[in-house]
């Protein structure tokens, strides 16, 4: 008896109800077609910047949800290399960060060129360019040729939650993947489309490592797509990572079966809800945008902005506490001295100011009253 879809004779032919997805996708469409509006009304600069602010949550939480922690100062520095935008005084990254942020970004601005496998194996080698992940060796430029199981438990009484295709099959599997992928572009939903695409590949899990990545990867390349879009304004990964247990529930059920409309279901409604959290993040960089334009005429070095910036981009209530002299230490790796002249420079100049309370230990905010703070909630 088959264990899963792909030993049965209808696979890789899922089915749905495409009737209990009408409302969910329309919904979902209202909130794309707002957003898309909203980024076009934010310019070049505040478009780049947006971007720049959903590729870091993209890579941040599709690392996070396999396990993995990254660091946002090292994302920034390479996010802001490859889109052209003020680096100076971020810090070096590893080229395994390189390589996520590259795959990111390939998927999206790249997305109407052909996918094949050797583009796919390229975004393989970029996540793992050492050849290794942890301690384990990890083969790239290739299919695997071993068994993948997902397991749990202790060495020796591991329970096997899926079993993948045997490698002798991947050639022909993901030949198939790659026909299907170029066929149904135009036949399906784009939204149907990259939630299937996530679905199918990590079906066949055709690599030693990084599957779940290249997954999401490829279901961002589809809605990028979708909306024509190259610069994402939303991270979908993001939403995921909260709904993490659902999230592999989802794929555990449909790997046994071939019917998935509770998977495109729960798709649809994580990119509603990551397109809802959107929402906020444009209005911070409009927000910041606005700040940048009344502050226009101060000099400040990067040192300063980039401390500005990480405050703007938490909001009114995200920096708990408050900036103290050494968290902008922290921030920057200034000398004691040198964060509290440049404190006090950010004050002079009505930028910063004292946060009410705190005149023991001195912690400052945003002088919010310049300008129009972020909204607090969404509507």
């Amino acid at each position: 008896m088959p264990r899963y879809f792909w030993e049965t004779p209808s696979w890789p032919n899922y089915s749905w109800n495409q009737d209990a997805l009408i409302q969910p996708l329309a919904l979902v469409r209202e909130l794309q077609e707002r957003l898309l509006r909203a980024m076009a009304d934010l310019g070049l600069d505040g478009g780049l910047e947006a971007c720049a602010m959903a590729v870091e949550e993209e890579a941040i939480h599709t690392s996070a949800i396999e396990g993995e922690r990254l660091s946002r100062e090292k994302l920034r520095s390479s996010i802001a290399r490859f889109l052209g935008l003020p680096d100076a005084g971020l810090p070096h990254t590893e080229r395994a960060v390189e390589g996520l942020v590259e795959v990111l970004l390939d998927a999206s601005h790249n997305h109407a060129k052909p996918l094949t496998k050797e583009r796919l194996w390229g975004w393989h080698a970029a996540l793992f360019p050492y050849g290794r992940s942890g301690l384990n060796s990890v083969t790239t430029g290739t299919w695997r040729t071993g068994t993948m199981r997902v397991v749990s438990g202790p060495y020796g009484y591991e329970k096997v939650h899926y079993e993948a295709p045997p490698p002798e099959r991947i050639e022909k599997e993901m030949e198939a993947f790659l026909s299907w992928w170029d066929g149904t572009r135009d036949r399906l939903d784009g939204i149907v489309r990259a939630a299937l695409a996530h679905l199918y590949f990590v079906t066949i899990h055709p690599f030693d490592d990084g599957n779940g990545r290249l997954a999401r990867a490829l279901a961002d390349m589809a809605l990028a797509q979708d909306d024509g879009s190259s610069n994402r304004f939303y991270s979908l990964s993001s939403q995921v990572m909260k709904e993490r247990a659902e999230y592999y529930d989802m794929l555990k059920s449909t790997q046994w079966s071939g019917e998935c409309t509770q998977w495109l279901a729960w798709f649809i409604g994580c990119l509603g809800r990551s397109l809802n959290a959107a929402e906020f993040k444009l209005d911070i960089v409009s927000t910041k945008a606005a700040f940048w334009w009344l502050h226009r005429d101060q000099a400040v070095n990067g040192r300063q902005k980039r401390v500005i910036d990480r405050l703007l981009d938490l909001g009114r209530d995200g920096f708990i506490g408050g900036l103290t002299v050494r968290k902008y230490m922290g921030m920057t790796k200034a000398s004691n001295a040198i964060a509290v002249q440049e404190i006090g420079e950010l004050v002079q100049r009505r930028m910063l100011r004292l946060l009410p309370g705190t005149r023991s230990r001195k912690a400052y905010e945003i002088e919010w009253e310049r300008g129009n703070g972020p909204r607090k909630s969404l509507t």
